[in-house]
């Protein structure tokens, strides 16, 4: 609708400024004239004074149209530029870092860094194997799953944590059937089929 309205205004606009362009070269035919007729003593200045203030109005209001069309090119190139960051920041229900490796054993650095950073124990929802994993049939004997949304302050700078480090992760933004229940973040490999 937007975009049908600019086309409107843009072709308006357009065949406003043909008009006005033509009134223009008409009002300036019809100074040039009255010049030649005062110059000659054939017509009063105040007559001539009266031509020039019209082609003085004219002028002013080609530009006042000149930059209602610039304004409306630019209301254009924005939209294109706003659909088009709208295209591209689309964020994707998963962030996935194969990187590196990751063992149970190494849960103790990641929650010493949780704890240190935010003053409180890491959300840990499930280590290893769960019975919400073995009704889905996947094979989570080797990782932990983390109650945090990875777009939280605290998922992303786990994140960046776990990157930093090496450790292999899913982020899960929402809920994917068969994979995930919700957001939450994933450490360790990608888990198997059972």
């Amino acid at each position: 609708m937007k975009k049908i309205l600019l086309i409107a205004i843009v072709l308006l606009a357009s065949n406003f400024a043909h008009a006005q362009q033509a009134e223009i070269e008409k009002l300036t035919k019809n100074t040039d004239l009255l010049r030649q007729l005062y110059s000659e003593g054939l017509i009063a200045r105040i007559e001539l004074e009266k031509a020039e203030q019209e082609l003085t109005a004219a002028k002013m209001r080609v530009e006042e149209t000149r930059k209602a069309e610039e304004l409306t090119e630019k209301a254009e190139q924005l939209e294109k530029a706003q659909s088009t960051v709208k295209t591209l920041v689309k964020p994707t229900l998963m962030i996935r870092s194969t990187a590196g490796s990751w063992s149970l054993g190494n849960l103790g650095a990641v929650q010493q860094f949780f704890s240190t950073t935010f003053g409180k124990t890491l959300p840990v929802s499930t280590i290893g194997q769960s019975a919400t994993h073995n009704r889905m049939g996947w094979d989570h004997r080797h990782a932990v799953d983390v109650g945090l949304h990875p777009d939280s302050n605290e998922g992303r700078a786990l994140i960046a944590y776990l990157q930093t480090a090496g450790i292999p992760f899913l982020a899960f933004r929402g809920a994917v059937p068969g994979v995930s229940t919700g957001p939450h973040i994933h450490i360790g490999s990608p888990s198997h089929r059972l």
